[in-house]
């Protein structure tokens, strides 16, 4: 069950995990973090005992948590599951690190710091001389790109063109996933504009704020930029007006489904199913496209 933020994504997959007797994985970058409860629309209590969740509260929030580390807690529930599951969630990424043959290079902190020293050319340029046909592969004009791919070939030697000539990375280009799985999304479409102002004031309704503010100390480098906590940062340090964190934040969401919409509308296995404002005709949707 996947597709852009506020498209009521949660709702349905719950309800269709109580039809199946499933239980769920989240795939959402930022609802690992314990305490990050209402600004990412993060299952309460109530949902989680009337389904089993998986990928929600699995570290605090000063700690990083990376889609590598993701990809091995998702992977253990997957290959030990007994029953069903449904996988739900907004986080592309996150859904094709369990589902699809992705590795990921290793990290190292050293490393990364002393290329963090170059400038933006100077890191190009690097670039280009270990790899001429870089920019086939990835964006080079997009500096944290081209550091991690200096970074990536100072560990292992390997460049942009030699990884993406791999059998692994044309399985990923072709969309061929390591489990099979049936996937359906909805999108609201015109609509997601007023969802997303409505989830926003009901998020501030329930304490948004309140919550940013006691995590502000203990947000790491990763959970920081999370929608809402990024823009309302400033608010509880007094260097923005309430009203200007939200609207940033409302520009904040869209943009995030916007990313999200184009990313998923790659996917060729999704099944697009047509969008209603009724759950439970959504919901029937949803179950009649799990059984075909």
């Amino acid at each position: 069950m996947l597709g852009p933020t506020a498209s009521g994504k949660s709702e349905i997959a719950i309800r269709l995990a109580e039809e199946m007797g499933a239980e769920i994985i989240s795939v959402d970058s930022m609802q690992v973090y314990r305490g990050m409860d209402i600004g990412t629309a993060k299952p309460d209590r109530e949902d989680r005992a009337r389904i089993r969740h998986h990928g929600v509260d699995l570290v605090e929030p000063s700690e990083s948590f990376s889609v590598a580390d993701f990809q091995r807690v998702g992977r253990s529930v997957m290959e030990s599951a007994t029953g069903p599951l449904v996988i739900v969630g907004g986080s592309g990424l996150h859904f094709r690190a369990l589902v699809d043959p992705m590795q990921f290079r290793p990290h190292d902190a050293e490393t990364r710091a002393r290329l963090e020293e170059l400038s933006a050319q100077q890191s190009l340029a690097r670039l280009l001389v270990l790899d001429p046909d870089a920019g086939e592969h990835i964006d080079l004009s997009n500096p944290r790109r081209v550091t991690r791919a200096l970074e990536i070939a100072a560990l292992t030697g390997e460049t942009p063109s030699e990884r993406a000539a791999t059998e692994q990375q044309q399985q990923l280009v072709e969309y061929e996933p390591l489990y099979s799985f049936k996937a359906i999304a909805f999108d609201p479409g015109e609509g997601l504009n007023d969802r997303v102002v409505r989830r926003l004031d009901s998020m501030l309704d329930k304490g948004l704020e309140a919550e940013v503010a006691g995590l502000a100390d203990d947000l790491g480098r990763t959970a920081r930029q999370a929608v809402g906590y990024k823009e309302l940062l400033p608010v509880v340090a007094g260097e923005l007006s309430l009203r200007e964190g939200v609207d940033d934040a409302r520009r904040a969401t869209l943009a995030l489904a916007k990313r999200q919409r184009t990313f998923f509308r790659r996917d060729p296995r999704l099944n697009w199913l047509p969008w209603s404002d009724d759950a439970d005709r959504r919901l029937q949707m949803a179950a009649r496209a799990m059984r075909r």
